[in-house]
């Protein structure tokens, strides 16, 4: 089994070699410039692995992989756009680097290309393959609607939340694992428990997301802490707040979310936050990322394969559970 670390280089090696010195250069020198920019590559790595635990050959799903991690950061590009995020990787964000119009059009590019990355894959697992993408493309788009709908909702669902962040984050990991356990040769049923470790991983990393975006470190995390607050997002935390605030608890949540005052910013993020941590928010949702990642390690443990080449992934998903970027 190949090592966490050599997955990632192996990856980074074969992006990085992409040539986008194409004209117009002001449609291709943004998608060089984001996917140079790095990241976990999370989804590509957790292809080649799901492939190594039956195959060790990695290479013949690595323009698998490489497509998804493109669609990845293509979906990234208009994320940060809908946000209106200034920063992503401690870097500028494509439509504050550019513009807006900018992003759209290199994203879409993007969106294409990972389906020509896509396309080479073995033939005799090239439409289970893309069917299965062409699902989780359009759940994530499905999920990402959620998220803006949510927006305009006074009251949103835990249960709702989860739902939301299944669609927008959880099932790319699914479809990643799902997809190279099926290359390297996996039966339906090993692939199917892979596809469910994936969405178990997938939740407790975007609880952990929503974590780190209030109490995480700004010079790890990438991005600016507080973010999710200042724009009123309902983060996992943010519903446990307002279902459990009572008496002048309630009064300052709704005053800050009514508050968009960019002066006050600073003081809108300590307050929210310093709300949270009377209703003990914060360990809500630690317990809920714990329940999520016991769920996928349980997965894995069914996994036919020696016990010794799950450990790689064992390891990833610890490693996912207790970041701090």
């Amino acid at each position: 089994m190949n090592t966490f670390d050599k997955t990632v280089q192996l990856i980074s090696t074969e992006i990085d070699q992409i040539d986008w010195s194409k004209e117009p250069r002001g449609l291709y020198e943004p998608i060089g410039y984001v996917l140079s920019l790095g990241g976990k590559r999370i989804r590509p790595v957790l292809t080649l692995m799901a492939c190594n635990l039956f195959s060790d050959d990695v290479q013949v799903a690595v323009n698998t992989a490489i497509g998804l991690e493109i669609f990845h950061n293509f979906t990234l590009l208009h994320d940060d756009i809908m946000d209106r995020a200034d920063v992503r990787r401690g870097r500028l964000t494509v439509h504050k680097k550019w513009n807006d119009n900018t992003a759209i059009l290199s994203g879409d590019v993007m969106q294409i290309t990972s389906y020509k990355f896509i396309a080479k894959t073995p033939s005799q697992y090239l439409k289970p393959v893309l069917d299965l993408f062409s699902q989780t493309a359009a759940e994530i788009c499905e999920g990402q609607q959620y998220d803006v709908d949510f927006e305009n909702r006074e009251l949103v669902k835990a249960e709702e939340y989860l739902e939301m962040i299944r669609l927008k984050t959880a099932v790319l990991l699914g479809c990643a694992l799902k997809t190279g356990a099926w290359i390297g040769g996996a039966g339906e049923e090993d692939a199917q428990l892979l596809y469910d470790f994936g969405i178990n991983i997938g939740l407790a990393f975007q609880l952990k997301d929503d974590l780190l975006d209030v109490y995480g470190d700004e010079k790890t995390f990438g991005k600016k802490i507080g973010g999710d607050i200042l724009c009123n997002k309902k983060t996992y935390l943010l519903i446990h707040a307002l279902e459990l605030a009572k008496g002048d608890d309630v009064t300052e949540l709704q005053n800050w979310l009514l508050n968009s005052d960019e002066n006050l910013s600073e003081q809108k993020i300590k307050a929210v936050t310093s709300v949270f941590d009377r209703l003990g928010v914060k360990t809500i949702c630690e317990d809920k990322m714990q329940f999520f990642y016991s769920k996928a390690i349980a997965k894995l443990d069914k996994v036919a394969v020696l016990e010794n080449k799950k450990q790689e992934l064992r390891k990833l998903a610890e490693k996912l559970m207790f970041r701090n970027d």
